[in-house]
């Protein structure tokens, strides 16, 4: 019988045949091997989300710019007080070094060290030449041997480079005291450079001592001012300087860190207005310098350091931050993201063009029809900072390249965003 029919031995041998296929190892690792069982597979794991720029951080930058520059021209001690730029300013690079920190420490300094020096050895390579050029040299200060030693502070500024206080003035045409002018801003980049430093103690410290890490740069600050302390010399300084807005520094770290979410929310404002009192409190009972400008903010280092401690602590705790532009701000885009691509170019060289302005009006006054039509445009202290404007964007162009070759970025002239095409601006 060619065929099998139901109940003949043939179904027993198929079931044992069958059985053998079970019960053989060869059959079942072949079986294993040709026809795998599908196994669960595991979702890939996201991937880690690139740092988003904060627009709130990028917009209190652009504004503690543009406030410094309205500052040097005008003078009005109110400003600091309205908007302390400086505390902002070194607040937000606490922020963005406790960020970048997550990486070893010594590429990181080493990163900043990139960022900070070449654009102000270009300043260098452009103002020194000028002041020798107008009597500065060894023979300067009655210390040749100490003048060179001191010239190295422009290629590693850990302490004030070096300037002339009064030198010739081209002729006439700018004031003797030019040089001490345009190198108001290298005292930025010193305690800049201290505390990009010391950032890795810092982090340490405020991590497992937050409030006495914090306050303590103010403790030092009362010190330091006291009157049992020398304020002359480098060393004495250079300690004002990091003293005053060292907490500053720190709170932008605390920021970062999350500490300052930890406070219950009630904590921040009950407390800031207190502090900002009791900056203001100190200001005022300090002896005024000049009497005709009043108290100047600027001048008081301890009232400057519980100042910018109290606005900051406000502003920090407030902070929305923003991934896109609110609608009101999207206009601003453009003039907001140049002044932060060109924060340190801005920064040095808005003094050098303030001064420029000086013999850019001078002639004016010679002109007969402006004298007699337009005497009030010449005399206004805004016609300087409106002519500072051009000229700095001129600064941006020649000088800005500087920040995208330490960055190591393709170099750009001008880098204002542009809209895409097509795209048409909120409204």
């Amino acid at each position: 019988m060619s065929t099998l029919e139901p109940g003949a031995h043939g179904t027993h041998d198929s079931s044992r045949t069958m059985a053998l296929r079970v019960l053989d190892p060869a059959t079942l690792l072949g079986q294993r091997d040709s026809e795998p069982e599908p196994e669960e597979t595991a979702e890939p794991a996201p991937a880690p989300r690139k740092p988003v720029r904060d627009r709130y951080f990028d917009l209190l930058r652009a504004l503690a710019l543009i406030r410094v520059v309205i500052y040097h021209n005008f003078g009005w001690t109110w400003l600091p007080i309205v908007f302390p730029s400086m505390g902002v300013m070194f607040a937000l690079a606490g922020a963005l070094m406790a960020r970048s920190l997550s990486r070893p420490a010594l590429s990181v300094i080493r990163g900043r060290l990139r960022r900070l020096l070449p654009p102000m050895w270009l300043f260098g390579a452009v103002v020194v030449p000028l002041m020798i050029l107008q009597g500065w040299g060894p023979h300067y200060d009655g210390h040749p041997n100490w003048w060179w030693g001191k010239m190295a502070f422009w290629v590693l500024p850990l302490s004030q480079p070096p300037f002339g206080d009064v030198l010739h003035t081209f002729g006439g045409h700018l004031p003797a005291t030019w040089a001490e002018q345009i190198a108001v801003p290298l005292w930025y980049l010193r305690a800049y450079l201290w505390y990009v430093l010391l950032s890795p103690l810092m982090l340490k410290a405020i991590r497992k001592l937050p409030w006495v890490t914090l306050l303590t740069p103010l403790a030092l600050s009362f010190f330091l001012n006291s009157g049992l302390v020398d304020q002359s010399g480098r060393l004495l300084e250079a300690a004002t300087d990091f003293t005053t807005f060292g907490s500053c520094w720190l709170l932008g770290m605390a920021h970062q860190e999350g500490l300052l979410r930890r406070i219950p929310q009630y904590i921040v404002p009950s407390i800031a207005p207190l502090v900002l009192m009791f900056g203001m409190w100190w200001l005022l009972r300090s002896p005024v310098d000049n009497p005709r400008i009043g108290h100047d903010l600027e001048a008081v280092p301890v009232a400057q350091a519980i100042w910018s401690f109290g606005a900051v602590l406000l502003l920090l705790h407030l902070s929305p931050s923003w991934e896109q532009w609110p609608k009101r701000l999207q206009r601003f885009n453009g003039v907001i993201s140049l002044l932060n691509s060109r924060a340190v170019t801005v920064y040095l060289w808005h003094t050098f063009a303030l001064v420029l302005t000086e013999p850019l009006l001078d002639p004016l006054w010679d002109n007969a029809f402006i004298y007699e039509h337009a005497r009030w445009l010449l005399s206004s202290q805004w016609t300087p900072l409106f002519l500072s404007v051009p000229l700095i964007c001129l600064a941006i162009v020649l000088f800005g390249w500087i920040e995208d070759v330490a960055a190591k970025r393709r170099p750009r002239l001008f880098p204002y965003p542009r809209r895409a095409k097509g795209r048409r601006r909120s409204r």
